[in-house]
Order: C-alpha cells, then sequence, then structure tokens
C-alpha cells in the first residue's frame, strides 16, 4: 500500500526536472497522474513509461484552455482529482535591473510572470471546483529565491515572492476545503530555461560555472537534484501525513537559512607616513 494509493494528481510542467521526479514519486506511491508538458518528446516519454498510470496533455500553462483539458483530462480518465501541483518556471539566469533595456522591460516582467505566477492562477482556477469535491490539495513551487535575494535577478525574484503570496492567500480562501502549501528548492539541477532575451537558449543544467559557484554557498556543499525535493510533495499529498498543515512554504535549499550574514568588507588601512 503507496501513501497515495487511489489518489489522483495532476503536475504542471512534469516531463522533466522536479516535475518529472514528482510523478515518479507519486506513481510510486500508488497514485495516478496526469502530466501538463509543453514538450510533447518529454510527455510521451513519461506516458510510456507509465501505461496506464499517467496520462498527458500538451500545452502551455500561459494558456487558460490547456489548464482546463487538463483537469478535463484527470476527471475523464481517473474519475476524480486530488493535487494539483504547480510546477512550471523560467529563469532570468541573474539579470540585474540596471542590465534589463528598459523599452523591453514591460515585455520581459509579462513574459516571465505569465509563466511563474499566471500559469499557477490558472492551474488552481480550473481544477479548484473538483479538488474541493475531494477536499484536496494543491502544492505550488517556489523557490529559495521567495525568502532570499540573490538567487535571481529582479524579475525571477519578484515572482517567487509573489509564489509565496499565493500561497498563502489561497490558503486563506481555500480554507476548509483545499489545502494550500508551497515547496521552495534551493538550486537544482535541472532544464530550467530563460525566457526571451533572459537566457532563452540557455539552461541551468549545463551552467557548470554557476552551479559549482551556489554549491560553495550551500552549507551542505552540494546542488541537489529533482528527487531530492519529491519526498516533500507526497508529503504534503497526503492528508495522513499533513492533514493539519495549510499556508506553509516548506524550504528544500540545503540549509541556506543557517549560512548566516556575509562578513562586512574590512576598512582599508591607512598607510602611516
Amino acid at each position: 500500500m503507496g501513501r497515495m494509493d487511489g489518489r489522483v494528481a495532476l503536475v504542471t510542467g512534469g516531463g522533466d526536472g522536479i516535475g518529472r521526479a514528482v510523478v515518479e514519486r507519486y506513481v510510486h506511491e500508488g497514485a495516478k497522474v496526469v502530466v501538463l508538458e509543453r514538450d510533447k518528446r518529454l510527455a510521451d516519454a513519461v506516458r510510456d513509461r507509465h501505461l496506464g498510470r499517467v496520462a498527458t496533455v500538451i500545452g502551455d500553462a500561459r494558456d487558460p484552455a490547456t489548464h482546463v483539458a487538463a483537469t478535463e483530462c484527470a476527471l475523464d480518465m481517473f474519475g476524480r482529482l486530488d493535487t494539483y501541483v504547480g510546477n512550471v518556471g523560467v529563469y532570468d539566469f541573474g539579470t540585474k535591473l540596471d542590465d534589463l533595456e528598459l523599452a523591453r522591460l514591460p515585455d520581459d516582467f509579462h513574459a516571465l510572470f505569465a509563466t511563474n505566477v499566471l500559469g499557477y492562477l490558472l492551474g488552481v482556477r480550473a481544477a479548484s471546483s473538483a479538488l474541493r469535491d475531494n477536499r484536496g490539495s494543491i502544492i505550488l513551487t517556489s523557490s529559495s529565491s521567495g525568502s532570499y535575494a540573490g538567487g535571481g535577478g529582479a524579475l525571477y525574484v519578484a515572482s517567487k515572492h509573489a509564489v509565496v503570496g499565493l500561497v498563502r492567500q489561497l490558503a486563506y480562501e481555500f480554507a476548509p476545503d483545499v489545502r494550500v502549501n508551497g515547496i521552495a528548492p534551493g538550486a537544482t539541477r535541472t532544464g530550467l530555461t530563460g525566457v526571451g532575451a533572459l537566457g532563452g537558449d540557455r539552461r541551468l543544467r549545463d551552467e557548470t560555472r554557476l552551479l559549482d559557484a551556489i554549491a560553495r554557498t550551500i552549507p551542505l556543499g552540494f546542488i541537489s537534484e529533482p528527487e531530492h525535493h519529491a519526498g516533500l510533495y507526497v508529503s504534503l499529498a497526503c492528508p495522513a501525513d499533513t492533514g493539519f498543515v495549510t499556508g506553509a512554504v516548506f524550504p528544500s535549499d540545503g540549509g541556506l537559512e543557517v549560512r548566516g550574514r556575509r562578513p562586512a568588507a574590512r576598512p582599508a588601512r591607512e598607510e602611516k607616513p
């Protein structure tokens, strides 16, 4: 008996990275899963690996109709929906505000927030009725950048702070019918991409120098793999484990909170004549 036997989950971005690791764990724990994925090749791979237990919907998380189709797929294929996992995101690769072209800033803002924030709003709104029917749960992937500066640029960090606020507001609005929580992974070796001029042709897992530099700031001393976070998604989906938990965002970041303040710069010595 798995911890999620008889339960049905919808995971956005479930074809790769943390989303794929969550799908694997959910299936292992007995759940059936609908994967919303933009890349058909990735979607087909996860579906074929779990025939009969995973269904896929191909589409863009910024499109309302895609989320409606994903919820309907869960109800049509598996008869219910218990857990919604919002996991799609894009990165800005640390682009500072002064490095953003002023004329392009509105487009860059909307491109990033449309995926990282609006995509979650659309998915939750489409799934809310089905989740209420089963007193289900919502889990949104935030980031350590939802609590700390420096893990991205102005746009990405602002978007992840927005996700933290969204978790808290939705927990307030959906209680007592649906529990809403978040998970805040730290740096993870995934295929996270940029958007447009903000590193649109880059993938985080290929940024070896960047990841090595980040690893040196993490108390545990290494960059996580997607599988390191998946257990938290199981616990938050399982009412036997976390039935009295809502409105919380759980860090999975290698201990960033205990690394302390950066040492202050030493004042320059005065040279004696």
